[in-house]
């Protein structure tokens, strides 16, 4: 049983890469965005960055679906950008057979993509929140740590082989 959860900031593609691992893996997949109180997402319309208390009932419906594919003995992925240590302490920390994944790429290339997005509630105008409050994982974490710069199929693959090397 695997559990993967892909973070980083707004528009670096978890959704794209949780999409295409869909699609060549079949494991179920919950959209972290979906999981937000209506209240937060009003907050981002408005262009209004969440603060920590914003955070934590969203962190917490994450951390519940996760744990919910565990005590199914399922394979999921979930996306979530799980900015900071305390967020991923609190949607991974020590769960066993969950595995962080990074999408790191620079803000020049993640703006230039927010810009040409359509029909998603966070403006491009909070990307310089994001990575003011983005604290990448440590060497204690295990993360997976994927270029977002790379085509997404190539991604996958690159998490697929390095899932299965793990075993």
């Amino acid at each position: 049983m695997t559990v993967l959860v892909l973070m980083g900031v707004s528009g670096c593609g978890k959704s794209s890469l949780a999409a295409e691992l869909v699609r060549r893996l079949g494991w179920p997949f919950q959209e972290g965005d979906d999981l937000h109180p209506a209240a937060n997402i009003a907050k981002m319309r408005a262009g209004i960055p969440l603060d920590d208390g914003d955070r934590l009932p969203w962190l917490d419906a994450v951390a519940a679906w996760i744990d919910a594919r565990r005590a199914a003995g399922e394979n999921g992925i979930v996306t979530c950008s799980n900015l900071k240590r305390a967020y991923r302490d609190l949607t991974v920390g020590r769960r066993r057979g969950v595995r962080l994944v990074y999408l790191k790429g620079d803000r020049e290339l993640i703006a230039a993509r927010l810009a040409g997005r359509r029909g998603h509630y966070m403006p491009a105008a909070l990307l310089d929140s994001q990575f003011a409050a983005l604290e990448e994982p440590g060497p204690d974490e295990d993360a997976i740590v994927l270029p977002v710069a790379a085509p997404v199929a190539e991604l996958a693959a690159a998490l697929i082989a390095r899932l299965t090397r793990c075993g």
